[in-house]
């Protein structure tokens, strides 16, 4: 079973950055995309960005231009740059790896999730 384990997360002020990271514990080729997830008490989980194996992309309007998902095979990891980050983007991020179902991704296994806090 595919295990995720994710890093990066923290406190920021609005307009820094922050960089999320995700190590799967086998090949992510076994699933053929990655994504990150994010979750607020006041809202349900919706996908924020997605990357098939391909490199292909999917992001969330609201994180366009911001926010770029990348992955390194090698590595068996996936990450998440998080730029000009607003208090909105405050939330619990997840990561996910699952099937490509294009443009977005059918998630097959989460990570625990790590916590994301953007001040005003």
């Amino acid at each position: 079973q595919v295990q995720l384990v994710e890093s990066g997360g923290g406190l920021v002020q609005a307009g820094g950055s922050l960089r999320l990271s995700c190590t799967a514990s086998e090949s992510i080729f076994r699933v053929n995309a990655m994504g990150w997830y994010r979750q607020t008490p006041v809202k349900q989980r919706e996908l924020v960005a997605g990357i098939s194996s391909g490199g292909s992309t999917h992001y969330v309007d609201s994180v366009k231009g911001r926010f770029t998902i990348s992955r390194d095979n090698a590595k068996n990891t996936v990450y998440l740059q998080m730029n000009s980050l607003k208090p909105e983007d405050t939330a619990v991020y997840y990561c996910a790896a699952g099937f490509w179902v294009a443009p977005s991704i059918a998630p097959a296994y989460w990570g625990q999730g790590t916590q994301v806090t953007v001040s005003s």
